[in-house]
């Protein structure tokens, strides 16, 4: 097996209408999206070839598409949503995905909640 190296995309934003409660889905809010892929980058780096690798940029604006569209109940749906994307791209053999919901209707101070996936190509 290759080894995997990884491209990590950190605190991507996006605003979005997911959650349970009807003032979630009306006025939305703001998520923070981590994604790392880890994929074998030696290929990409040896002939210097952005077809060999992912192109970070393109993932960015992919995973928040994905984040802002459908709304959904659970940010774990969110997650799986952004792993499939990730996934789509053919070097990806493995993610991981967290959603934060930083304005999460809880009734305590809080910093932030999240939730983290990882998921690999079958």
């Amino acid at each position: 097996m290759r080894e995997l190296d990884e491209i990590r995309l950190t605190g991507l934003r996006a605003r979005a209408h997911h959650g349970v409660f009807e003032h979630e889905r009306r006025d939305g809010q703001d998520f923070v999206i981590d994604v790392a892929v880890h994929l074998p980058l030696a290929p990409a780096a040896a002939g210097d070839e952005l077809a060999a690798t992912v192109h970070y940029g393109v993932l960015a604006e992919e995973v928040v598409a994905a984040v802002e569209r459908d709304p959904v109940d659970l940010i774990e749906t969110v997650a799986e949503r952004v792993a499939g994307v990730a996934l789509a791209h053919e070097a990806v053999q493995r993610v991981v995905v967290t959603v934060h919901k930083p304005q999460a209707p809880i009734a305590v101070p809080f910093e932030d909640v999240a939730v983290t996936i990882t998921r690999s190509r079958a």
